[in-house]
């Protein structure tokens, strides 16, 4: 179990989009045995943009996953909103994924074949479902891609394409996205171009943004950055800078433990 207990910071009320409660993952069994989440307890307020920070191997993008109901877990609790995803079936916890969560990751995954309008709105004609129109448009615009809106991917670079699969996962009014290194493969301009999307998105749509990241410069666009190391939330800053974010990694070994 972890060990650390945040303070509650000062929008506590706030409404949570997503919670865990003594979240446990474990990978093999024996002597193979990896403890991947050892009791992890915390909260994504609405509305709010929180990057999730910690070495290689902390369990940084397992929690991620898990709290996306992109991998199952072994033991606590992970919602979203009410709905507890432990509980749900196959098909229950696809349409969850499909209808609530918006996901942004390193690789694109756009469909060679379609415009961008068509991949932006592909989640939601899968679905059986029309956008709504004047959200679709803000969307958009918040984004920057009203003039290359009938371009297919071959013909976007890499920034305009991450700004496709951003505004895909804004387009269906998810209550959460959840980004998994979403400027990893991008270089420092269209990098920051993305977060600085994502972080207009929260401040003038209302969106929840979860980004796992292991660059400082990316955790500072977040309004909070949550620290693991070996599977436990180990602190919980508000109000990050790069250099607050630099010099709080530099406490962490390689094992995540304190230097």
């Amino acid at each position: 179990m972890s060990t650390f207990a945040a303070p509650p910071p000062a929008h506590a009320t706030a409404a949570v989009a997503a919670r865990a409660t003594d979240l446990t993952k474990v990978y093999g069994e024996g002597e193979t045995r990896v403890v991947a989440l050892d009791g992890v307890s915390v909260e994504f307020r609405r509305a709010e943009y929180t990057a999730i920070m910690g070495p290689s191997g902390s369990g940084k993008s397992t929690l991620m996953h898990c709290m996306a109901g992109l991998d199952t877990v072994s033991g606590g609790s992970a919602r979203i909103g009410d709905t507890e995803l432990t509980n749900l079936s196959d098909k229950r916890l696809t349409q969850l994924r499909r209808d609530r969560v918006g996901f942004v990751f390193q690789t694109f995954n756009l469909l060679p074949t379609l415009n961008a309008l068509e991949n932006i709105r592909l989640p939601m004609d899968i679905a059986g479902r029309k956008p709504d129109p004047a959200w679709l448009e803000q969307v958009i615009a918040t984004v920057g891609l009203a003039d290359r809106l009938k371009h297919r991917p071959a013909q976007l670079s890499g920034g305009q394409q991450q700004r496709v699969a951003v505004a895909r996962a804004l387009a269906g009014k998810p209550e959460i996205i959840f980004g998994d290194e979403p400027t990893g493969n991008l270089d420092s301009r269209a990098g920051a171009e993305i977060l600085g999307f994502l972080r207009n998105s929260v401040r003038e749509l209302g969106q929840t943004v979860v980004m796992v990241t292991h660059d400082p410069v990316a955790a500072s666009y977040a309004e909070r950055v949550i620290f693991l190391a070996d599977g436990r939330i180990v602190d919980d800053m508000p109000d990050p800078t790069a250099e607050s974010v630099l010099e709080h990694m530099k406490r962490y070994d390689a094992k995540g433990r304190t230097s």
